[in-house]
């Protein structure tokens, strides 16, 4: 009964044993043929034809060495049986299927009998390394970097599944090492210049992430991917900023850039802090290498959101889109070329009436309430005036040294005009003394009552504008050149009030010939026939951008007081140190001072102070400055 049931045991093994599917060539059928029959006569040597407990106590006792010695240890059978192990996972990784039962037997023989490492690992890992140098070699050529990584994953995870399913997990460490050496270690330069920019460029997340996991498994992998990372900042940056063609576009492109770069660094990159310094690094590298121009730009991107109708965003958005933009203007070494365009633009919008939110924008002028103060007061002088008008007078009083400067303009207003200026001329000095009132036309406005065929209309308009319609209370019809005489604007001025009341939405004049622009033979005459669905409209004047000679004049304004800047830094650290060598002195200004300068400009501005007596040259060193009291 026993020898039956051990035949049917032998059977069953047997029929476990053979491989799943056949070998293809004779060399590797019979060197699995060798590695199955070795097996079976251990198994049914150990296993079938001795008793458990004899079994365990051959195992504990002399066979293991027997066995290693006079069967394993022999140089021909050890040979044969680990170059079949070999060949069955070589099959294996090409994509063939094996049996792995067999395997797991074999090696756990090998293991038991203590000559795993000897005998099997160190060939394994050999030609592992070789296998994988090939195959690196060979993908990194026809691959793209995409399809180069995500292969790399999959080749990780089937060994990874070897060692679960019949490697010793001894073997796992140095397996995994030799694996990412030659498919990541050795080509890691290689992949980041193929693809890292391609991938950055597509904003390929999920490789992007993928690229990451894998760099982090090899030495010196983050440290070179953050060093590629840190060059493609400020390359794509130094395109944005330094193309003066795409300056119209470069705040917005900036602003998009940086999301997406915080994406990269938030989603792929495990928001390390080591690449989340690097990129503020390269931004802050690459928006200063064009000084000036970024600052200012920001400083009218800025303008155009905060202007009153800009519909492309609700209040919450625009919040969000200010604090995006208050992150790329901390990059920018010199400020203060943005606070002098800022202010320019604040003052427009709050002269204009164009500001989206005047109660926050009054916070940042002061003088402004004071303006309202003195016209509150200025209502109760003209309500006592033995003549009132019936014009309501709203005066903006401006300290012109904390406002932009505007080219005076002599108009010719209407007598009712001149004489409530006059009125309040004699209010104000009458309360400040010694002053000196200077009117500024071009950013005056009005509201006109104006009487129509379809009924009575209220039009809000510029001072220009309201000058050019009163001229039709007194005629019909006037050419470009009479209301030029009458008004006294200046011409380009001029044809820009006329092409807003006859050529645009809201056309109250009519131009003969018909046309988009006016033209110095043109005639004008008042539309009588104007409908429109509101009772007050509002008629836009077409605003001349900003010249190049006043962006000129605020670059100029800024160096300007640069300058100062520096002499009073320059005057106040030799005051405290008395005598100072030239570097060290330089080295306190730059310490000092907030905005980039240039060692020529600054050895200028001691120069400069040297000549006004305010220090002098050591005689016998001339690098050596004292202070002069």
């Amino acid at each position: 009964m026993a020898e039956d049931t051990r035949q049917e045991k032998r059977g069953s093994f047997s029929n476990g044993m053979m491989p799943r599917t056949s070998v293809a060539s004779g060399k590797a059928g019979a060197s699995k043929k060798l590695v199955i029959k070795i097996s079976k006569a251990v198994e049914n040597l150990c296993s079938y034809k001795v008793s458990p407990t004899l079994y365990k106590q051959l195992r504990q006792g002399h066979w293991p060495r027997v066995f290693r010695t006079h069967i394993v240890s022999d140089t021909a059978v050890q040979k044969r049986t680990v170059d079949g192990i070999l060949e069955q996972i070589e099959l294996e990784r090409n994509g063939e299927t094996v049996d792995r039962s067999l395997l797991r037997s074999l090696l756990g023989m090998l293991s038991d009998l203590q000559v795993y490492k000897e005998a099997f690992e160190e060939k394994f890992l050999n030609e592992t390394n070789r296998l994988y140098a090939a195959e690196g070699q060979r993908l990194m050529q026809e691959r793209d970097v995409p399809e180069y990584l995500h292969h790399v994953a999959r080749r990780l995870e089937e060994e990874n599944d070897r060692i679960v399913s019949y490697l010793d997990q001894s073997t796992q460490k140095p397996l995994i090492s030799c694996v990412e050496k030659q498919l990541l270690g050795e080509h890691m330069t290689a992949i980041l210049h193929k693809g890292l920019s391609t991938l950055l460029d597509e904003n390929r997340v999920t490789e992007l992430a993928l690229l990451y996991q894998l760099f982090s498994k090899v030495k010196g992998g983050l440290l070179t991917l953050l060093q590629f990372w840190r060059e493609y900042i400020k390359s794509f940056g130094s395109e944005i900023v330094c193309t003066p063609e795409k300056d119209k576009d470069m705040v917005q492109e900036l602003l998009d850039f940086k999301d997406k770069m915080d994406n990269v660094a938030q989603n792929c990159f495990a928001r390390n802090e080591g690449f989340i310094n690097a990129m503020k690094e390269a931004f802050e590298t690459f928006i200063n290498k064009r000084p000036n121009k970024p600052a200012e730009l920001i400083a009218k991107y800025v303008d155009s959101k905060l202007r009153a109708g800009n519909k492309e965003a609700t209040e919450e958005e625009l919040e969000r889109i200010l604090d995006k933009i208050m992150i790329i203007f901390r990059f920018i070494h010199g400020k203060d070329v943005f606070e002098a365009f800022y202010k320019k633009d604040l003052a427009k919008r709050l002269l204009v009436g164009k500001s989206a939110s005047v109660d926050a924008e009054k916070s940042c002028s002061p003088n402004l309430n004071m303006s309202a103060e003195q016209l509150l007061q200025f209502k109760q002088y003209i309500q006592n005036q033995s003549d009132p008008s019936n014009i309501e007078l709203t005066v903006n009083i401006l300290t012109m040294g904390y406002w932009p400067s505007y080219t005076p303009m002599d108009v010719h207003l209407p007598t009712e005009m001149v004489k409530l200026q006059e009125v309040f001329k004699l209010f104000y000095l009458g309360k400040h003394s010694g002053r000196k009132l200077q009117w500024q036309p071009t950013l005056g406005h009005a509201v006109l009552k104006a009487e129509f065929k379809e009924g009575k209309k209220e039009v809000q308009v510029s001072l220009f504008q309201t000058l050019v319609l009163l001229m039709f209370n007194e005629g019909e019809e006037f050419s470009i050149e009479e209301i030029r005489t009458a008004t006294g604007i200046e011409e380009g001025e001029l044809r820009r009030t006329l092409q807003s009341l006859a050529c645009g939405k809201a056309r109250v004049l009519n131009k003969m010939p018909r046309g988009k622009d006016v033209e110095d033979g043109d005639r004008f005459n008042f539309n009588n026939d104007f409908k429109h669905k509101l009772f007050r409209i509002k008629i836009n004047q077409i605003q001349m951008k900003e010249t190049v000679e006043e962006q000129v004049s605020t670059t100029e304004r800024v160096f300007q007081d640069r300058q100062y800047q520096i002499d009073a830094a320059v005057v106040r650290i030799m005051k405290m140190r008395k005598t100072l060598s030239h570097n060290l002195l330089v080295s306190e200004l730059y310490n000092q001072l907030k905005f980039p300068v240039k060692p020529g400009d600054l050895k200028k501005r001691i120069e400069s102070l040297i000549d006004r007596d305010y220090m002098e040259r050591d005689k016998e060193t001339p690098n050596q400055y004292h202070y002069v009291a």
